[in-house]
């Protein structure tokens, strides 16, 4: 029998939340894996649907929930992710072209692809760490990634693996490192960039 209901509690780095069923009933344990659209993360007060169920201890529980914007809600946020995975791509391919064409030495272009893939597999970590309540990656330490040419594996698995993809704090010191990323690469292509980095390259 479904229940209908709504999210009065969500620990986005857990993964978990309470819902309130609209009967008056006490409120109900929910995991991120109950839902079954999950492009975007529950949020506080919004009105879900859900099977109850219980867990392995015996507790109540919601499974097969759906949320009633999910639809709507998961094409906007579907939308969003594949634009901020494009533009991670599109950029790692840009610096691959200016290899190409422009003279860019490529170790540049290693040094993008290399942090970045370190970059996605810290978020990782960090994702799992978050579930399992143990010991986190400091954000300052995925700020420094980011700014050292992390930043599109960081993008990447910031829409793929949903983290720190919601946290408004957080994604804009994320942004800021982009902006000052991107703008030293640039720099590069001015001739006192350019000689800087043939003389770190030396």
């Amino acid at each position: 029998m479904r229940t209908q209901g709504k999210i009065t509690f969500w620990n986005e780095e857990k993964g978990y939340g309470f819902i309130v069923p609209s009967t008056g009933a006490k409120r109900v344990f929910v995991h991120i894996r109950a839902f079954r659209g999950r492009q975007a993360p529950p949020e506080i007060n919004q009105i879900v649907s859900f099977t109850l169920s219980t867990d392995k201890q015996g507790r109540p529980c919601a499974v097969r929930a759906t949320r009633a914007d999910e639809k709507q809600s998961n094409e906007i946020m579907g939308s969003q992710s594949i634009m901020m995975i494009l533009m991670a791509l599109i950029f790692i391919a840009a610096v691959g072209l200016s290899v190409l064409f422009s003279g860019m030495p490529v170790q540049v272009l290693l040094l993008y692809v290399a942090a970045s893939l370190i970059t996605f597999v810290v978020y990782a970590k960090d994702k799992s760490a978050a579930q399992r309540d143990t010991w986190r990656t400091p954000e300052s330490t995925l700020h420094m990634l980011s700014l050292i040419g992390g930043w599109p594996g960081a993008l990447i698995a910031q829409q793929t693996l949903r983290h720190k993809s919601r946290k408004e704090a957080f994604r804009a010191v994320f942004w800021v490192t982009v902006l000052l990323n991107c703008g030293v690469y640039l720099w590069l292509f001015t001739p006192l960039g350019a000689d800087m980095l043939r003389w770190r390259l030396r």
